[in-house]
């Protein structure tokens, strides 16, 4: 079998964005499925590429991108290479979240072939995951949160995560770029959910690398602590990871990062070196299907817990084949009040995710991703390029 085609089908979709505290009118985005297809019929897919999850599109110069240059470099190539191809891609300093989405397709693409789910063709380990509640960030006052929480507790979430208050100043209802900490505020809001949530739920935060100090890092660490959450997520900017190796040691609550930083296993593996982090944190736009598994195998070598960061089909098929000593949560969101997370998008036919009463959410046994595609809807909403 040979690589023959690499395409990318640009398609509109509603979207109503949640943005401080509301849900925002009705928009249209551009989403994009990417497929790989071969001289025997056998196709592979992904969706997005771009953000949150699997749902946002590739750029236009990305899009550009992956029929050209990228396109040329694996045709005729044998798309069950991918540890080859995932090699080249890196040698050839492909941009990360590209060569992400072509070693997805490919493992989409084989597993379709088989008829078997991608976490089978890894290797199973489990058929469902516990799921945790993943906030927006500036959702309202800390009540907003406590109550938020309360509701996602009754509803069967295990975990709650708080992001909490950054680009906006909660105090005056205000967008506030120039100085996005306001750690007074979050500490609150953790107190808030805690009181409104009990000592028997798990809670973790994660301010996305705003606080512009160490000693902000530090002081709302120490209300965590004593407040029993689970993990602090990205305090501050991943290029200081100085500053992490000082706050790793001097905090007792477990310091989950890099989340964002570029280079995959590359970098999260010298960070477990460096003691900069105590858990670590990758998705699938950070390398792939195969860059997540070499860092699951990772971690479990060196005893750290490996929290894959986003939602998502691949982030669930992954999470399939590992286990739960290693990569314990799945992120279900992002939620707020009034965010429908229980509707599919117009095209597919269910959400991936559904959770069940115990808290839990069952991988994709459909093969490939486990795309429930609905053709139509694409073929009529594809963006002209």
């Amino acid at each position: 079998m040979k690589i023959t085609d690499v395409d990318v089908i640009p398609f509109q979709v509603p979207r109503r964005p949640f943005r401080h505290g509301e849900i925002l009118p009705e928009t249209m985005i551009t989403q994009t499925l990417t497929v790989i297809r071969t001289d025997e019929g056998v196709e592979g897919y992904y969706l997005g590429g771009a953000g949150h999850g699997d749902q946002d599109g590739l750029e236009p110069q990305d899009r550009a991108a992956l029929r050209g240059g990228m396109k040329a470099k694996i045709l005729g190539q044998d798309p069950f290479d991918r540890e080859r191809i995932w090699h080249w891609m890196w040698v050839s300093n492909t941009q990360e979240n590209l060569l992400s989405v072509i070693d997805m397709a490919l493992w989409d693409l084989q597993a379709r072939h088989f008829g078997v789910p991608v976490h089978k063709l890894l290797g199973g380990c489990r058929d469902r995951v516990k799921a945790y509640a993943s906030t927006y960030p500036n959702m309202g006052g800390p009540e907003v949160y406590a109550d938020h929480a309360a509701a996602c507790k009754k509803r069967g979430y295990l975990h709650y995560k708080i992001h909490p208050y950054y680009f906006w100043d909660p105090a005056t209802g205000e967008p506030d770029p120039g100085r996005p900490s306001h750690i007074n505020w979050d500490i609150e809001c953790c107190r808030a959910v805690r009181a409104a949530v009990g000592d028997d739920m798990v809670l973790s935060f994660d301010p996305w690398g705003t606080y512009r100090t160490y000693e902000e890092a530090v002081k709302v660490g120490r209300e965590l602590e004593k407040l029993d959450f689970y993990w602090y997520e990205h305090p501050m900017n991943e290029y200081r990871v100085s500053a992490y190796e000082k706050l790793c040691a001097e905090l007792d609550i477990p310091i989950l990062s890099p989340e964002i930083a570029a280079g995959s296993i590359y970098t999260r593996a010298d960070w477990i070196r460096r003691g900069a982090s105590d858990m670590s944190r990758i998705d699938v736009l950070r390398g792939g299907i195969t860059g997540v598994s070499k860092m699951a195998g990772i971690c479990e070598a060196f005893g750290v817990k490996c929290e894959i960061h986003m939602s998502g089909h691949a982030n669930l098929q992954i999470l399939g084949a590992t286990s739960e000593d290693v990569c314990e949560y799945y992120e279900r969101g992002l939620l707020a009040p009034g965010v429908d997370e229980e509707t599919p998008l117009p095209y597919l036919e269910a959400v991936c995710d559904p959770l069940d009463d115990d808290g839990y959410v069952t991988v994709p046994t459909e093969p490939g991703m486990g795309y429930r595609l609905i053709w139509d809807y694409i073929d009529q909403h594809r963006v002209k390029e």
